[in-house]
């Protein structure tokens, strides 16, 4: 992961110096750890993975990340990655309220039992709206965090770092994270109104 870190951030370098070129050569570096994020990511949306491949959901924000590097150039990695992070979010937002909207097919549709021996039984197809809703609004939350403890949230949350890990990806200490961790919690319960998305 050192060696891929270091990659990426040569090719930030390039991006900060006007190289149009590093932008496609950045996300071509970073479409494993992109992948990875997205799989992680989709598991936080219940319903979507149903209709939606982690190779789709990675591509679409891939793009939309291309198109926001035409305007922002970060300037770390850590910097890469959140912004990366915010427009993963961004796409399963728009993914559950296309498949979960008004209109959406999610609503109403009802997988077959996999086998004969399993009989059917029908989804209550408004639980699972109501659930997706949750999970969005929660998601939606995430972005109105202050800036530190949504970096710390993104990373413990989203990319599965333990608070060693994170303490050392933002060089701050531990106490920090765990901090930072529980203030961004609070944030959300409080936002939230102490309805957090079930399971």
């Amino acid at each position: 992961m050192g060696d891929r870190t270091s990659e990426l951030q040569r090719w930030i370098d390039r991006l900060q110096e006007g190289d149009s070129a590093a932008r496609d050569k950045l996300l071509e570096c970073a479409q494993e750890r992109l992948g990875k994020l997205a799989r992680k990511m989709l598991r936080g949306f219940p319903g979507v993975q149903r209709w939606e491949e982690v190779e789709d959901v990675t591509q679409q924000a891939q793009l939309r990340l291309w198109n926001t590097l035409h305007d922002i150039a970060p300037g770390t990695v850590r910097e890469f990655v959140g912004l990366a992070a915010l427009q993963m979010r961004r796409v399963l937002i728009d993914l559950a309220r296309h498949h979960f909207g008004p209109e959406g097919a999610g609503r109403s549709h009802q997988t077959p039992a996999p086998s004969a021996e399993t009989p059917f039984e029908p989804t209550d197809a408004s639980a699972d709206v109501k659930r997706l809703a949750a999970w969005s609004a929660f998601h939606d939350q995430i972005e109105r965090l202050p800036e530190k403890e949504r970096e710390v949230f993104e990373l413990h949350w989203y990319q599965g770092l333990t608070h060693g890990e994170a303490a050392e990806a933002l060089r701050v200490s531990v106490d920090t994270i765990k901090r930072r961790w529980q203030s961004a919690r609070l944030l959300l319960y409080e936002a939230l109104d102490g309805e957090l998305p079930a399971s």
